[in-house]
């Protein structure tokens, strides 16, 4: 599992109004979708497909398009979303709850796209550890995250998150939106670590990558 964003100097994602193309250059760009051809499946919330309408396929590098997977519990996903659209519905999967109407799931399905019904957390949503299962007795055997914050914020709460590459880039915004969230931290040695650290300029921007390594790791 591999979480990769670009973020601000101080941490943001996005602007408080949400506009986020493009925090990072175009160097940075190419090293995302060199990671997106490396992994079986890249997945996104469905917040970031109702905003930003991601194609989530490799095109600036060469390499095989991932399956596209959409945590979306109660099926928000526009049908004329650019993961529905045309062929690319046949490799996106989206992972729903019980809350997901049936019409919803007839109409992705129509369109060509796996609907995966998932077990739900107290609070309704996607209960990802479930749905990292699923995924994995269909075959995937790595997955890339690429956003939003609230989903990236509930993979390090849930520990599931094994690799993080993220791209610096030399702007500050201010107020914003975080990349990760509150992840009930109190104390400094409760910090989520990197190991194996490797730092790499990539065009103005500076490409972070390293192992999770959580506070109980020996």
């Amino acid at each position: 599992m591999t979480v990769s964003y670009a973020q601000t100097l101080d941490g943001r994602l996005a602007t408080s109004t949400g506009s986020s193309q493009w925090i990072s250059g175009p160097d940075s760009l190419r090293f995302a979708h060199s990671l997106r051809a490396k992994h079986d499946a890249v997945m996104v919330g469905v917040g970031t497909v109702c905003r930003d309408d991601p194609r989530l396929t490799v095109r600036h590098v060469e390499g095989p398009d991932p399956l596209r997977v959409i945590v979306d519990s109660t099926l928000r996903t526009p049908l004329e979303a650019a993961v529905l659209s045309n062929d690319a519905a046949r490799g996106t999967i989206l992972l729903v709850t019980h809350r997901a109407p049936a019409e919803r799931r007839e109409k992705a399905r129509s369109l060509g796209a796996t609907v995966l019904e998932v077990s739900a957390e107290e609070s309704g949503r996607v209960d990802l550890d479930t749905a990292l299962e699923a995924l994995r007795a269909r075959g995937v055997r790595s997955v890339m995250v690429e956003g939003g914050a609230a989903l990236i914020t509930a993979l390090l709460c849930g520990w599931l998150v094994d690799r993080i590459a993220v791209c610096v880039a030399p702007k500050i915004l201010g107020r914003g939106i975080e990349a990760v969230g509150d992840l009930g931290i109190c104390d400094l040695g409760e910090a989520i670590e990197l190991a194996d650290v490797s730092m790499m300029p990539c065009g103005v921007d500076l490409i972070l990558d390293g192992r999770v390594a959580y506070p109980n790791d020996a």
